[in-house]
């Protein structure tokens, strides 16, 4: 009988290098024979990729935060669907960038939506499902948006001011001291040499806990 696979996510706020470490986690893992399949939100299906665009492109009329966030779950519905729940079913390890954290961090920390509205959402779209295992590159929002800039245009998000990622960061962490051992804090303050060998670390563990799923 096939086993069901792994659900990891990495989240983090802007420019604390996801898309990087996710390429290294993602060798990293796939050299130790693990049957993988990499994703994002909002995004990873043809669907989700379209409302992307529609949250991150600047425009000039405010986007309301119920809509936002509306959008978002719309996103993520769909990505379930077509993507999480059956490569989790097939016994594959699904590593995703950003995922419902990501939600309660910028919505409900940044935008300051209720908890109580996004975890209504999250039940409906989600059911029983969450994240094994949870990664969170963190670093102060000086840092992260001093690299954000540097990478060129910001998008919708990556405009917003200082209150709104500071807010984002500490609901990060709040949720990592309440995750009961799903998180691993990774200070991606550090330069890459040593972010990367937070994850090798990181890595081993999950080799180590969760062996009997490799091939």
């Amino acid at each position: 009988m096939q086993s069901r696979g792994l659900f990891i996510t990495v989240e983090g706020g802007e420019g604390v290098g996801k898309s990087t470490n996710i390429d290294f986690l993602e060798q990293h893992l796939r050299e130790r024979n693990i049957d993988l399949v990499v994703t994002r939100e909002p995004g990873g299906t043809e669907l989700g990729e379209d409302i992307r665009e529609l949250l991150l492109r600047p425009r000039d009329e405010p986007v309301v935060p119920a809509a936002e966030l509306l959008l978002i779950f719309a996103a993520r519905a769909q990505h379930i669907a077509q993507v999480v729940e059956p490569s989790l079913a097939a016994g594959r390890w699904v590593l995703c960038d950003r995922f419902t954290d990501a939600t309660y961090a910028y919505q409900g920390g940044g935008r300051q939506l209720p908890v109580s509205m996004i975890r209504q959402l999250e039940q409906l779209v989600q059911g029983h499902l969450r994240p094994d295992y949870t990664l969170l590159l963190d670093a102060p929002v000086d840092v992260g948006m001093s690299r954000a800039t540097e990478r060129g245009e910001l998008d919708r998000f990556e405009q917003e001011k200082t209150g709104f990622f500071e807010k984002v960061r500490s609901t990060y962490l709040q949720l990592a001291g309440e995750s009961s051992g799903r998180y691993r804090v990774v200070d991606a303050s550090r330069p890459l040499a040593e972010v990367q060998s937070q994850l090798e670390d990181v890595c081993r563990e999950l080799a180590a806990c969760w062996g009997v799923r490799l091939r």
